[in-house]
């Protein structure tokens, strides 16, 4: 059983640690936060980002999963992976065994497919993407890196999002379109035409927002 830690503390990472607490392959280490918040589902805080070098050298702790989802959270979820990546941490994929993931997919490093996800065939996911609960991810799909899929999120077929984009609760998204990078679709949105340039989209159907 191979040991891993979690870059989080907060809800996101309760989440994680109940998928993690699912699977066999992994003996969940501790958390790492900033701040204490106490045991989250039996898993105590290790300590700030500065624990990790000594995990990695005395504790033999080897693998990492990044426990923030904040909406606005992709830059602080780069600056995680980076630091734990620099010390020599790895990021296997984390996949709910109560998600439905066909064949001819492929998903990246560190991405996080939870409870009721599904991914249909021919989809590539990037690394360090959020596949949140009950998320549905059709045919031919390509997401680039630290993509958040929130909740509910619906992609048709052959939708192309760019990297560090972010999906609300709800949304939908017609077959074909393509999201550019670092878009933010709002909850319950409908996508039926490109959303190509960064920024803020919300509707429907999806217009961009100041």
């Amino acid at each position: 059983m191979n040991s891993i830690v979690i870059l989080g503390g907060g809800g996101h990472a309760k989440v994680v640690i109940s998928i993690l607490k699912k699977l066999s392959d992994y003996d969940i280490a501790g958390y790492v936060d900033p701040f204490d918040h106490g045991s989250v589902l039996g898993v105590r805080c290790l300590g700030g980002d500065d624990v990790l070098p000594r995990l990695l050298n005395e504790k033999r702790v080897t693998n990492a999963v990044l426990g923030v989802g904040h909406p606005e959270g992709a830059a602080l979820r780069h600056a995680l992976s980076l630091r734990a990546s620099a010390v020599g941490f790895a990021f296997p994929a984390v996949i709910s065994p109560c998600a439905i993931v066909n064949e001819c997919v492929s998903i990246g490093d560190g991405t996080v497919v939870m409870d009721g996800a599904v991914i249909n065939a021919g989809t590539r996911i990037g690394s360090h993407c959020i596949l949140n609960t009950s998320s549905s991810v059709d045919h031919d799909c390509e997401i680039g890196d630290f993509v958040h899929l929130c909740p509910g999120a619906t992609l048709s077929g052959g939708v192309r999002v760019g990297s560090d984009s972010f999906i609300g609760t709800g949304a939908s998204v017609i077959q074909g379109m393509t999201i550019g990078m670092g878009c933010f679709i709002g909850a319950g949105a409908v996508v039926v035409t490109d959303c190509r340039e960064n920024g803020r989209y919300m509707g429907v159907p999806a217009r961009p927002t100041r």
